[in-house]
């Protein structure tokens, strides 16, 4: 039987089964005991010190007991400790992206995605270069400066010369005042040699959804193809930081099985990472089954109501408090709303799911990977942001000034990266307003960053910022960071 070890990169060992049940048990027993529950939140607070912010989040164990706590009042305070620690590390600002997908052409046979290759009714599309131009000029021209691009995996339609190419592409357009500044990559798990390949070519966050960390069921859920092999597809975080990536994207796919293990697993990722490769999570998504061509979501037994899903959410911010957390599309804007105060850090906006969606004026349903919940404009998310005084953000700073990995991590966990991320958040929301939005949203806008310029703490990065925002409002100056 396999040991429990978080520092092993044996995918057996640092998502241990027994170890899991024995946290279920654990959190089980203790789901009302206030005296260590009350230990637990004192323990996840946010702390001011003389070196910045301290917070030590939590182990899978202790977020496992809150999770499980059913008390009411408690629940509600874990709501509001998540809120407090998602301001203290990344103050009311939401990073907006846009997926885009490249290929469906796929020979695995996941269960749950409707890209499976036994699906022979699916439209099957692979871009080519120009297509992927046209795609990335339609997402300039909303205002995008950020994709996390996904693809299909087959080894002859989508090799990784593929995804470089259109990597290189992507990065080599700049339409009007537009420019796609960071490329995000949810492919499928690979090797050391294609991950270094990824970061050479100028990749950020590596993505890569664990779908479940159950073992049985993963096996169950993907019968045939590489994807499989649960060992392989569980280690590749492990990989792609032998390769160079630093900052890697954690998920599962909420839904597939029971949410209380798929939670202590994700932790226990999460605290493998920091333990065996010295730097946790980039990011941590929160996706639920959805329906989609000929999938039906209902036929999987374990999904979650929002009440359980908003909970999941407040005890990984509170757990992992340095992550930074995306939703997708794939929720609503009610869902989304909520949520937003119990974490999330990051959405996308205005999203197609389907291969070559962008440059349609019809949404496309033949070959989505989902149903897309929020179909609002890009415009009109950036307005509802601003007037749930959250700050719309397109910033990539950190990425190109080189704040990744541990850099990132270390600015993050005592509270001084808010010193670049909140003037370039303006800055680019600035440039959104300018260039792209309507005249209500840049209004409301533009009101919104003459407030939060006020809020910068230091006078002269309080100045540059104003000066840089005054350029963008009346030239052709962009790309300002701090």
């Amino acid at each position: 039987m396999a040991i429990y070890n978080p520092k092993s990169h044996k995918a057996e060992e640092f998502i241990n089964h027994e170890e899991i049940l024995e946290t279920l048990r654990y959190a089980e027993e203790n789901k009302h005991n206030m005296t260590l529950i009350r230990q637990i939140l004192e323990k996840a607070r946010p702390q001011k010190t003389e070196n910045g912010l301290h917070c030590t989040g939590l182990n899978h164990w202790e977020a496992s007991v809150l999770l499980a706590c059913d008390i009411p009042e408690i629940i509600e305070e874990m709501y509001r400790l998540a809120k407090e620690i998602k301001l203290a590390f990344y103050g009311n600002r939401i990073v907006l992206f846009a997926p885009l997908y490249l290929s469906n052409y796929c020979i695995n046979s996941c269960v749950y995605c409707p890209y499976h290759t036994k699906n022979k009714h699916i439209s099957r599309i692979k871009l080519t270069q120009e297509e992927i131009q046209k795609e990335v000029i339609a997402l300039q021209d909303m205002g995008h400066k950020r994709l996390a691009i996904e693809a299909g995996e087959h080894p002859s339609m989508n090799p990784i010369e593929y995804i470089l190419e259109s990597i290189k592409t992507i990065y080599s357009i700049n339409h009007k005042n537009g420019a796609i500044r960071r490329v995000n990559v949810n492919i499928a798990a690979t090797t050391v040699e294609n991950y270094r390949k990824l970061k050479e070519a100028g990749i950020g966050t590596y993505i890569l959804f664990q779908e479940t960390y159950h073992k049985q069921s993963y096996l169950e859920l993907h019968p045939t193809g590489p994807k499989h092999d649960y060992d392989y597809h569980t280690e590749a975080m492990d990989r792609a930081m032998e390769g160079g990536i630093d900052d890697v994207g954690l998920g599962v796919l909420f839904g597939l099985e029971k949410y209380k293990y798929e939670f202590a697993g994700l932790l226990m990722h999460a605290e493998h990472l920091e333990a065996a490769c010295g730097c946790g999570p980039h990011t941590i998504s929160v996706p639920r089954v959805k329906r989609a061509d000929d999938i039906d979501p209902s036929v999987f037994d374990n999904g979650l109501s929002d009440e359980i899903f908003e909970k999941i959410i407040a005890c990984i911010r509170i757990a992992v408090p340095y992550t930074g957390m995306i939703m997708s599309t794939r929720e609503s804007q009610e869902v989304r709303e909520k949520v937003l105060e119990l974490g999330i850090s990051q959405i996308s906006g205005a999203s197609r799911t389907s291969v070559g969606g962008y440059t349609e004026e019809e949404r496309p349903h033949d070959s989505e990977q989902f149903d897309v919940s929020d179909q609002r404009t890009l415009d009109e998310v950036i307005g509802w942001l601003i007037d749930q005084k959250h700050i719309p953000s397109f910033c990539t700073a950190c990425y190109r000034e080189g704040r990744t990995g541990d850099r990132f991590m270390s600015l993050c966990k005592n509270g001084q990266i808010l010193n670049c991320c909140h003037p370039n958040a303006l800055m680019t929301l600035a440039e959104y307003l300018t260039d792209y939005a309507s005249e209500e949203t840049k209004k409301k806008g533009f009101s919104m960053i003459e407030e939060e310029l006020k809020k910068i703490p230091r006078e002269k990065t309080r100045e540059i910022a104003a000066r840089n925002i005054e350029a963008i409002k009346t030239s052709d100056c962009r790309d300002f960071r701090f």
